[in-house]
């Protein structure tokens, strides 16, 4: 017995999940069940669920090894598996001004670890508290805008590489660059990350799936390419991408939980009013297939 009912989007990348039952541990039919799922569709939405950290995590090992976070400070105190993003306690990261409304938690497209060679299988995202304006987030089905690209165009980039750097700031991005001035100081404290080629289109490691590989964040150049036609081929490639058919934009409530596949996807935080509190648990389902290779420094 499967135990939940699962119903799917237009379009056919999204699945709702209902009715499932988390007061306990998963049956295995039940976690194959949904692991399937997700492989098939790429985006599970949880919904009407009493969840809490333990149940959070006891679903998200129906799809993976939980990696955490590799820097401690974003480790939940009690569950070190757990994310924990908040601004509870102050501004979590840069604040933007957008549209004149001073924004926090603002994430462009991208795809997790897309400046390495291994990125992540997935990820969970619980809302814990939902800002009363904004706050939501997007994902993009980077399977599917492979699959309507025209055969001229698969052709052209079926070997190609792009080159990907870690990022943070808005305002090193080179492609689809989200309109804002920083608000907040620069106080970048992160490790540093040497740059990667990825090729720009990713085979699905599970699924055999082509998709296409353009985090908007990182993605920098097209290796072997003169700049201005490798700029105009990503730029033509992610407004294909940015199509309203390939794309979910997820209305938060308290306790919803999403579940996406980070190799066939993107997904974007749109941001919220930096004086609203908005609090998210995830966990990180750990990639095992490198897709690409690190370039000299």
């Amino acid at each position: 017995m499967i135990g939940f009912a699962a119903q799917a989007h237009d379009g056919g990348f999204v699945c709702d999940i209902t009715g499932l039952d988390l007061s306990g541990p998963i049956a295995p039919d039940t976690a194959r069940a949904l692991r399937q799922l997700w492989l098939d569709h790429g985006v599970l939405v949880f919904r009407g669920l009493t969840a809490t950290p333990e149940t959070q995590l006891t679903l998200s090992r129906c799809f993976g090894v939980l990696e955490p976070h590799p820097i401690p400070r974003f480790r939940h105190g009690d569950y070190p598996e757990l994310i924990l993003l908040s601004n509870a306690d102050g501004p979590a990261g840069p604040i933007y001004d957008v549209d004149g409304v001073p924004t926090a938690q603002r994430i462009p497209w991208h795809t997790d670890l897309a400046f390495t060679t291994t990125p992540n299988a997935g990820a969970l995202l619980r809302m814990v508290q939902r800002p009363a304006e904004g706050g939501q987030t997007g994902w993009l089905d980077t399977a599917g805008a492979y699959d309507a690209l025209d055969a001229a165009t698969k052709a052209q980039i079926a070997d190609l590489e792009a080159v990907y750097l870690f990022r943070t700031g808005l305002e090193d991005m080179r492609f689809n660059r989200p309109t804002g001035a920083r608000l907040s100081p620069r106080a970048d404290n992160y490790p540093s990350f040497p740059p990667v080629a990825n090729p720009l289109v990713w085979t699905h490691p599970e699924t055999a799936r082509k998709m296409l590989n353009l985090s908007t964040l990182n993605i920098d150049h097209v290796i072997g390419m003169a700049a201005d036609a490798g700029d105009a081929l990503i730029t033509r490639l992610i407004a294909h991408t940015l199509d309203p058919r390939f794309r979910y934009i997820h209305e938060w409530h308290d306790d919803d939980m999403v579940l996406w596949d980070n190799r066939r996807t993107m997904h974007m935080a749109f941001g919220h009013p930096a004086d609203q509190i908005r609090v998210v648990h995830r966990t990180t389902i750990s990639g095992s297939v490198a897709m690409g290779r690190v370039l000299p420094v």
